[in-house]
């Protein structure tokens, strides 16, 4: 069995796709279905079970394994809201869970490979996978970083492969269910089709009205790198999964207006509560991922847009 951890989201439903799309099948999700409409995630995919998350906790704590005979768990699941500032739910759910999973995993032998972010960068200018760059500026961001601590920790005596993949600002199908958290891609499509006018903030961090710029990464090339993990099982470590290219706010936006033929941009001020710990830039930096060794090329921003729009707007 493949074990997935939050396996109805949106990274890992689309890596439950793509794995029925290479013929397997013996996969066991575990999700918090709480919000029941991320059924539609799974609707076109093929499993063999489902757990709640809690009840896999439980099933670990109670009997000290895992409830399947699994060669291989990517552990995808976490609170990814960004501005959720519990932190006891956010540490909870991101560091103690992924802490437990893990141990478990190295105990069995059983490869063991994680979603990070490169939230845990924060606002700083150097995006390799070194401590010496890492400031988050938020309690996600800090969760995701000290599990990467763990994690190297682990490293040193670790018997099975564990991967960490720092995902950059990915968009892609499969993410409207996330509502505020979805991609700038997301909500500027759903601004032009009801208003005719996307929403950009204006100038800030120096950067130019929509200039600020991020990684942007279409979820079928991070789904794609995620599985070349897994075929390269002598691999272990920390590595950023981005384009390598950072590209601007209006670069989005002026995709989703070349596919519509139509609409505009509207400036507005930056929140002030939002400012604070605001990335105004990022650029995964890809020599360790190629340096171990995968090639993988990624879709550049008008090229991602365009196929995630023929996808979004089929209706």
């Amino acid at each position: 069995m493949i074990l997935v951890t939050g396996g109805a989201g949106f990274i890992g439903a689309n890596l439950v796709r793509a794995l029925n799309e290479a013929g397997c099948e013996d996969i066991v999700v575990v999700d918090d279905l709480s919000d029941g409409t991320k059924f539609r995630n799974l609707a076109d995919c093929r499993i063999a079970d489902y757990f709640d998350k809690d009840e896999l906790r439980a099933h670990i704590e109670s009997r000290g394994t895992l409830p399947f005979d699994v060669r291989l768990v990517y552990h995808l699941g976490a609170c990814s809201t960004t501005t959720q500032w519990d932190g006891r739910y956010m540490m909870a759910t991101n560091f103690s869970y992924s802490k437990l999973l893990l141990d478990q995993c190295l105990r069995l032998g059983v490869g063991f490979i994680y979603a990070s972010s490169a939230a845990v960068y924060g606002r700083g200018g150097e995006f390799t996978e070194a401590p010496a760059n890492e400031a988050p500026v938020n309690v996600y961001g800090y969760s995701k970083l000290l599990f990467d601590q763990y994690v190297r920790r682990r490293l040193r005596h670790a018997r099975s492969q564990i991967v960490g993949l720092r995902y950059f600002n990915v968009y892609g199908p499969r993410e409207s269910h996330k509502g505020p958290m979805a991609s700038v891609a997301f909500h500027f499509n759903r601004q032009l089709r009801l208003e005719g006018r996307m929403r950009l903030f204006r100038g800030s961090g120096g950067y130019g009205d929509g200039e600020q710029r991020r990684d942007f990464v279409h979820v079928a090339d991070a789904v794609a790198v995620t599985q070349w993990f897994a075929g390269a099982a002598q691999v272990c470590g920390i590595f950023n999964v981005g384009t390598g290219s950072a590209q601007s706010f209006n670069d989005v936006a002026r995709a989703i207006i070349d596919w519509h033929g139509r609409g505009e941009i509207e400036y507005i001020p930056i929140p002030a509560q939002l400012e604070q710990c605001y990335q105004h830039y990022t650029q995964a930096d890809l020599n360790a991922l190629r340096a171990a060794g995968c090639t993988h090329r990624f879709r550049d921003v008008a090229t991602g847009v365009r196929e995630y729009l023929d996808t979004l707007n089929a209706d």
